[in-house]
């Protein structure tokens, strides 16, 4: 190490949120990489907005990192192969690819030269990059930063603070290169005269690593910095994440970056970097497979567009499972079908074994959920307000400012399924409005 280095406590911190058991099971097992099935199925939609609209045609041959579909707009994302094949099938809203095994990556791939703040934009955009802890939000739009808005602070997020995920951590520790790299790259780039590096308190490894990216030769001016947070969900959350780190709150219906803020994921960071290093687009996830129904949980790299049952059949889950969920337990989504894909913005599945249903009992007015909710809103009057279809209140409730956390269905003693009462009650907004 360079000189000896400060790590930082939380400048703000929130009362609101709850603490989880962490059953980080994968933490310390090395990522293994699947082979290639026999097909994927490359979904147009695997991001927030528009669509990716089709460039090629069936009986076409693609490779590795071959553009496959071009964004449908300004707020959209590429898609590429994940593999080298054959175009068997274009449908309404995927392409279908048959794999030769081969994994021969695209000849006309090469590195991405970056200059300015418009080559930076360009680059995620060409990479066909979202945000890889969930939100899949074009990091094109994200990088692309308004004239006359001031960021003095680039917050890495590193928390990962969902029960069972790992797949962030292990990209610190077996990508540590491209981390640190891509971290120095967008602070110079875009001109960010602070950086901070966010990581729970529960991840020691973690952060020992990252201890180093702040004592970087680079760091002449001492304006990277490590912060230790407490391992409390959601932590990890956007808007949770700049207050702890800058002590700033991001009002309601505001962007990060009208509080002088970047938020981005270190996963998210690491793949820019690569992608510049090297001109290969994200044509693959490293995913955490764990669960109560998971035989063998492990972090695993896997192409886009793999269905979920061929991943699950490669690492193995007890047969009486009663639940795949797309992501972490808390703010993941049920999956419908084990023939889905895997898209980009899938970070995790998490497999869970028959366990006794919940008894949802009527609400005994307790206050827990509005005293954990991160957004201090009340999903108890939410939740009444639907029941009794006063759905003209719902605004006045903010209901559109619930970040589907899961901190209100987790602590409710009545077992109501307050979550999905909130997104309930966002869909109703929606019709409205």
């Amino acid at each position: 190490m360079q000189k000896k280095e400060k790590i930082l406590k939380a400048k703000g911190r929130s009362l609101m949120g709850t603490f989880l058991p962490h059953l980080k099971n994968t933490a310390d097992l090395e990522t293994v990489v699947m082979p290639p099935v026999e097909e994927v199925i490359l979904p147009f939609s695997q991001h927030i907005g528009a669509p990716a609209k089709p460039i090629v045609k069936e009986g076409d041959e693609v490779f590795v990192g071959t553009l496959i579909a071009e964004a449908g707009g300004f707020v959209s994302a590429p898609v590429h192969s994940s593999v080298s094949g054959t175009v068997n099938k274009i449908n309404a809203d995927n392409i279908v690819i048959t794999s030769d095994g081969n994994m021969t990556p695209d000849e006309s791939l090469k590195p991405f030269e970056v200059k300015t703040p418009a080559d930076l934009v360009d680059a995620a955009g060409q990479c066909g990059l979202v945000g890889l802890g969930g939100a899949g939000f074009p990091t094109k739009v994200k990088l692309s930063i308004k004239e006359g808005t001031v960021i003095d602070t680039l917050v890495v997020n590193a928390a990962e603070c969902e029960p069972y995920i790992t797949s962030d951590y292990r990209e610190c520790m077996e990508n540590y290169d491209d981390v640190i790299n891509g971290i120095y790259l967008i602070k110079d780039i875009l001109n960010i005269p602070n950086a901070i590096i966010c990581v729970e308190s529960n991840k020691e490894a973690a952060i020992k690593k990252l201890y180093e990216i702040a004592t970087d030769t680079r760091d002449t001016d001492d304006s990277v910095k490590l912060m230790r947070l407490v391992s409390k969900y959601p932590q990890g959350a956007e808007k949770v994440l700049i207050y702890s780190a800058t002590g700033r709150k991001v009002p309601a219906g505001k962007l990060p970056s009208d509080v002088g803020c970047l938020v981005m994921n270190i996963t998210s960071i690491a793949t820019l970097y690569r992608f510049i290093k090297t001109g290969m687009p994200l044509v693959n996830k490293r995913i955490t497979i764990d669960g109560t129904a998971v035989k063998e949980p492990k972090n695993v790299i896997v192409p886009i567009g793999t269905p979920i049952k061929e991943i699950l059949n490669f690492v193995g889950v007890d047969e009486d499972y009663s639940e795949i969920i797309m992501g972490g337990p808390m703010m993941g989504v049920d999956v419908v079908s084990a023939d889905a894909p895997l898209e980009k913005r899938n970070n995790a599945i998490t497999v869970m074994k028959n366990a006794m249903p919940d008894v949802t009992t009527a609400c005994i007015r307790c206050g827990r959920c509005a005293n954990t909710c991160p957004m201090s809103l009340y999903p108890a009057k939410v939740d009444s307000s639907i029941e009794f279809k006063l759905y003209d209140t719902l605004n006045s409730l903010n209901v559109n400012y619930c970040m589907e956390c899961g901190c209100c269905s987790y602590v409710c003693p009545a077992k109501r399924p307050l979550t999905q009462t909130m997104r309930l009650g966002k869909s109703i907004l929606r019709r409205k409005n």
